[in-house]
């Protein structure tokens, strides 16, 4: 088995470490959302991430994916490689999105400044995520993670959905 980057990764770390890596290597993700009659949405949005369980982005609350969140919480996500060829591996979530504030807030922008920062871009604060500014710092916690088509000795003839443990 190998990554999106033609790497090994440790075998004793497994379908776990393969998802980790795509998340570690890549700054979109796609953000599904619906409804409140349940028409779906998706969204790349630019993201930090806090232990594979916490995904960030910074989006104004008019956006169609915002107001979504404030209706019905409930969100998929996926991050892969875009320039990767069919089949390659991609990281899957599902969990529940919400808008953050107060002490959240404050501990998450950090996080999120720390990515943007390691990757060139702006710094970013509290101030510039709260009202009356443009934007708002959301959070999407995953409660389940996947990964699809990844290859294992079990399903070397099929890219099977496995139920992965990233979170740390």
């Amino acid at each position: 088995m190998v990554d999106h980057r033609g790497e090994k990764p440790d075998e004793r770390q497994g379908l776990g470490a393969l998802a980790r890596s795509i998340v570690d290597s890549n700054l979109y993700l796609t953000l599904a959302t619906a409804d409140a009659e349940g028409r779906p949405w998706t969204s790349p949005v630019w993201f930090a991430y806090e232990g594979y369980r916490d995904f960030l982005w910074v989006s104004r609350p008019e956006a169609r994916h915002s107001r979504n969140i404030k209706i019905r919480p409930e969100v998929a996500l996926v991050v892969f490689n875009s320039t990767a060829g069919p089949g390659d591996a991609a990281a899957y979530a599902e969990g529940r999105g919400e808008e953050l504030e107060g002490d959240e807030l404050e501990r998450a922008i950090r996080t999120y400044s720390r990515r943007s920062e390691a990757t060139g871009l702006a710094t970013w604060g509290a101030a510039v995520v709260t009202a009356p500014a443009r934007h708002r710092l959301y959070r999407a916690t995953a409660s389940r993670h996947f990964l699809l088509g990844a290859m294992t000795n079990e399903s070397k003839r099929s890219r099977d959905q496995h139920v992965v443990d990233i979170a740390r």
